[in-house]
């Protein structure tokens, strides 16, 4: 499993700008880097824009900023850059008001 730490955002329903909200702390289990990595290979393949992943919150460990609170969903975002390689990151909606949350992104050729 691959730990990390990653700033996170925040946007509220009808806001225009993301803020920033702290650091997120999660695991990316070895199930999750597998379905992650073919996501990436999908997307080299038919060229579509972004895969949603679900992400499996039993095992990620997720630890959210105090100003974020619980998310009631995540997913995995993945997508690729110009240089073709996979990136993703975890996006989900934030328990209390159900505002978008997200991380930045991480390239997947970095997990472990």
């Amino acid at each position: 499993m691959n730990t990390l730490t990653i700033e996170g955002w925040c946007k509220a329903s009808g806001a225009q700008k993301s803020t920033p909200v702290g650091s997120f702390h999660f695991r990316v289990s070895e199930p999750d880097h597998l379905r992650l990595e073919q996501a990436e290979e999908r997307l080299q393949k038919t060229h579509e824009a972004e895969a949603m992943i679900d992400a499996d919150m039993a095992s990620m460990e997720l630890a959210t900023p105090e100003e974020c609170g619980l998310l009631s969903d995540c997913q995995w975002r993945v997508y690729l850059n110009a240089d073709q390689r996979g990136q993703f990151h975890l996006v989900g909606h934030r328990a209390s008001d159900g505002s978008l949350v997200y991380t930045n992104a991480v390239m997947i050729d970095q997990l472990g």
